[in-house]
């Protein structure tokens, strides 16, 4: 499994390569500067959410949100399920898939354990809503980040009224997928388990107030590191009053931030070498509705062979336009639901699955997904065919 020291060998052996690129003439310097104003932006909004998100969980949001929904649901589990749902969406939508998939995750698990359920429709429900909903808002997932560039209208908006009707799509979809599978499990009723013990309720209550204001301002048209940054900063400033022991140099995913600067600069070495003709040829041209489902099925196919974030990058530009863009997204957001490395997302699910108790064989994960993600793709490609 890669955990993050192999993620950050990873991206020092991609940074090697660019590195050799760079001394061999293939990647000329100007390019690197070029990635770096790109990037720079994307990947402080990463670090500025990953610590609002780490910074809530230990202040107990995600607990007590969870909690809350146990009782809100009156012992009813489909309901408890359907409420874990929506959580879930927007969780994804406002502070990234992999915010669900760590920290969401064993929060569920250990709800339905506390009310006598099981645990695996709850915890295959993050994983899947992690990565199709993450077609929501540029926030949700980093390939809608990187997107942002290439369309016409940009921002928040414009991406809305892009892939709105798509992610909705995919989120109904993926629902009833996953009702289809676990039905049986979320049957029948429960006894609601006592509300979770707050330590410290002046941080809770705190806490819960950044990251609900975080979540419009991230909308609201700034850059979304912006907000993000000013949020981690109350945040540190927060614990580093009520309990500075919870402050770390941990809470930066360091292993993240080495492994995408060195996948953009590998990349970016790749396009000198004419990646971008080979993608054309098998991503196929702009033209009729057919050839967006092209684009999201070559999408689908290279997410699951070598991670979504890499194919995001070879097929950008063979996108073209902004409904080849959208299909794109639709094959690297919702597509990685089959192999363990289509999405980092997923194993960081699995890892936070294992140390929680939690086992779920990659081979039912691989069946499920096999099934899964090409209805979920095909179906959600449809809004962008009708436009």
């Amino acid at each position: 499994m890669m955990d993050a020291v192999k993620l950050a060998i990873a991206g020092a052996a991609l940074l090697l390569l660019a590195a050799a690129a760079v001394a061999g003439g293939i990647l000329p310097p100007g390019e690197i500067v070029e990635i770096a104003e790109r990037v720079i932006p994307i990947l402080a909004f990463v670090v500025a959410v990953t610590i609002v998100a780490e910074l809530a969980a230990k202040a107990g949001v995600f607990d007590v949100a969870a909690g809350r929904l146990a009782r809100m649901s009156r012992g009813r589990t489909v309901v408890l399920w359907l409420l874990v749902v929506a959580l879930a969406v927007v969780s994804t939508a406002f502070l990234s898939l992999d915010t669900t998939a760590v920290l969401l995750t064993p929060v569920v698990v250990a709800v339905a354990r506390a009310n006598g359920l099981p645990p695996l429709p709850f915890a295959f429900t993050t994983v899947w809503l992690a990565n199709t909903a993450s077609l929501v808002l540029p926030v949700s997932n980093l390939t809608n980040l990187l997107a942002l560039d290439h369309l016409p209208a940009g921002g928040a908006l414009g991406f809305i009224a892009l892939m709105g009707p798509t992610a909705g799509v995919a989120i109904v979809v993926t629902v009833g997928l996953l009702f289809v599978i676990h039905h049986r499990s979320l049957r029948g009723r429960f006894e609601p388990a006592p509300p979770p013990r707050i330590a410290d309720r002046i941080q809770l209550v705190a806490a819960s107030v950044v990251a609900i204001v975080l979540m419009p301002a991230l909308v609201s048209g700034w850059e979304p590191w912006i907000p993000a940054s000013l949020a981690a900063a109350l945040l540190i400033a927060l614990f580093a009053w009520r309990s500075p022991r919870a402050l770390s140099v941990r809470l930066v995913p360091w292993s993240l931030l080495v492994f995408a600067a060195g996948l953009f600069t590998a990349m970016a070495a790749l396009e000198s070498l004419g990646s971008a003709a080979i993608a054309a040829a098998v991503a196929g041209e702009p033209g009729g509705p057919l050839e967006l489902w092209r684009m999201a099925g070559t999408a689908l196919v290279a997410a699951n062979a070598v991670d979504n974030l890499p194919a995001y990058l070879l097929l950008e530009p063979a996108a073209g336009t902004p409904e080849r863009l959208g299909a794109l997204l639709v094959g690297v957001n919702a597509g990685p639901l089959i192999t363990p490395w289509a999405s980092l997302a997923t194993l960081l699910w699995h890892e936070r699955l294992h140390a929680v108790g939690v086992d779920v064989p990659w081979r039912r994960f691989i069946a499920w997904g096999l099934v899964a993600a090409p209805v979920i793709v095909g179906l959600s490609v449809l809004p962008l065919a009708l436009r």
